[in-house]
């Protein structure tokens, strides 16, 4: 229990997610803007901003993932080399960087629609705490065995 200079208390945040700590806000701010301007389709017509949620195929994520890393290492390398980007190129790191981020996290997405279906719509109450199906679960233990060091992919 933490107890502040006020006297209000709340519980432990120990074993929670730390979102804050985890996530940067100018980073969600540079990928949403790149989503944002990726929403105009070829018609002109904006598609809605969850439009990757109904499904693209792990293989379509994959192969632009490939495009948008080798742009990325491209550029990476030019640095390497002592090249100072120009705002032309500093721009395309950064659309190669969402796009790229874009492409991981639909591949994601797809494979946690396999793993755990209904993860975001079911949730449960076990002893009192507020806790997702059992996907949720195997993952926490999935993240937790990784931070002990072993590897549970292995």
């Amino acid at each position: 229990m933490r107890e502040f200079e006020t006297g209000a208390t709340r519980d432990s945040a120990d074993g929670k997610l730390d979102y804050e700590g985890f996530l940067h806000p100018s980073v969600l701010k540079a990928f949403a803007e790149y989503m944002h301007y990726h929403r105009k389709q070829a018609d002109g017509n904006l598609r809605s901003s969850d439009n990757w949620q109904k499904g693209i195929p792990q293989s379509e994520y994959m192969k632009s993932g490939y495009r948008h890393f080798m742009d990325w290492w491209t550029l990476h390398r030019r640095q390497v080399a002592g090249h100072v980007l120009s705002p032309v190129e500093q721009r395309r790191l950064e659309e190669a960087l969402c796009a790229l981020l874009f492409n991981v996290m639909g591949y994601l997405y797809e494979e946690l629609r396999v793993v755990r279906p209904s993860a975001a719509s079911q949730v449960i109450q076990v002893q009192g705490v507020r806790a997702t199906t059992r996907g949720d679960e195997m993952l926490s233990a999935y993240v937790k065995r990784w931070a002990e060091g072993d590897d549970p992919a292995a």
